[in-house]
């Protein structure tokens, strides 16, 4: 899935996943949901494939939903406010980043935090006990240039204006608008190969309302795949789904673990994929099954790997 655009830069996106993701939904379903969206990587991937008649991005993370709200909706507003603002930087880029920061953190323009996820470090997002967007801006560059920025506006509108509907609500009220014909993907906080609270988010969720979450799901017959642990070299991070959930796991490669290779290990980190009984009985009435079959066979030696 290569030239998908994607005008929000944003530290642990799937979307260098997003096609291995979407190989376990099915070609067409109601209404893609992602009620932990952050840059919403995953809804732009499945437009570009045509997945969904429509899509629920949420997030509590308001500014950024209403961020996405005004690339889709409004992309040439939002263009254009970001070329101006970015022109404004040259004379001290510094000093401009943090007035930019300073004015983003008393007022909530979410206009603003698209220049700060362009201009801050690895675009890495990062919030301070407060609430409050803490990150640095990198000192080697000045950011997306406008006009790369506004042809990836352009592109993610273009995918989703008119198809998207936007919220900002805690994850269970989402799951709970789910119905059949919908599918579910879920990138919760601070699980995954980081091993620590994720700081994108302004709150946490505990494993075990996640995880009572998925069973009421499951009780619905709802569809749904979920991003949660993973491992890199023999270490492994993040609490491991239940056997109760009866879920299919499948390990993704993530790529070369940064750290590892800067301490000389060549080390590969792995993130885990599960997929609900009822994603999976969808899938198997498919012909062919979309690599189901490798999912299955994966889920057997993980299980052995795990319980010995």
């Amino acid at each position: 899935m290569k030239n998908i655009p994607h005008a929000i830069q944003y530290q642990g996106s799937k979307r260098n996943l997003a096609s291995e993701i979407l190989r376990y939904v099915p070609e067409k379903v109601s209404r893609f949901i992602e009620p932990f969206s952050g840059s919403a990587a995953m809804c732009v991937a499945a437009a570009a494939r045509n997945n969904a008649n429509s899509y629920l991005i949420n997030d509590l993370n308001q500014p950024l939903v209403e961020l996405l709200r005004l690339i889709i909706d409004r992309p040439t507003d939002i263009a254009v406010f970001y070329e101006l603002l970015w022109n404004e930087q040259h004379d001290n880029s510094i000093e401009h980043y943090y007035r930019v920061r300073e004015d983003f953190n008393q007022t909530r323009d979410p206009r603003l935090f698209l220049y700060l996820l362009a201009r801050c470090v690895k675009g890495s997002v990062r919030y301070n006990a407060e609430g409050l967007f803490n990150q640095s801006p990198d000192k080697r560059r000045y950011g997306t240039r406008p006009e790369t920025m506004r042809r990836n506006i352009f592109g993610v509108s273009a995918l989703l204006k008119g198809k998207a509907d936007f919220s900002s609500r805690d994850f269970r009220e989402i799951l709970l608008e789910a119905e059949r014909t919908d599918v579910v993907y879920m990138d919760p906080p601070y699980q995954g190969v980081c091993g620590d609270r994720d700081s994108r988010y302004f709150s946490g969720i505990s494993h075990g309302e996640f995880v009572e979450a998925l069973h009421e799901l499951d009780s619905r017959g709802i569809a749904y795949l979920v991003s949660y642990d993973g491992r890199r070299g023999g270490q492994t991070f993040g609490e491991p789904m239940p056997d109760s959930l009866g879920l299919t796991c499948v390990e993704l490669a993530a790529g070369r673990s940064t750290q590892a290779t800067l301490l000389g290990r060549n080390e590969m980190t792995y993130e885990s994929l599960y997929l609900s009984r009822s994603l999976m009985e969808r899938m198997e009435r498919k012909v062919g099954g979309c690599g189901l079959q490798d999912a299955q066979q994966y889920v057997l030696l993980e299980r052995v790997a795990r319980y010995g």
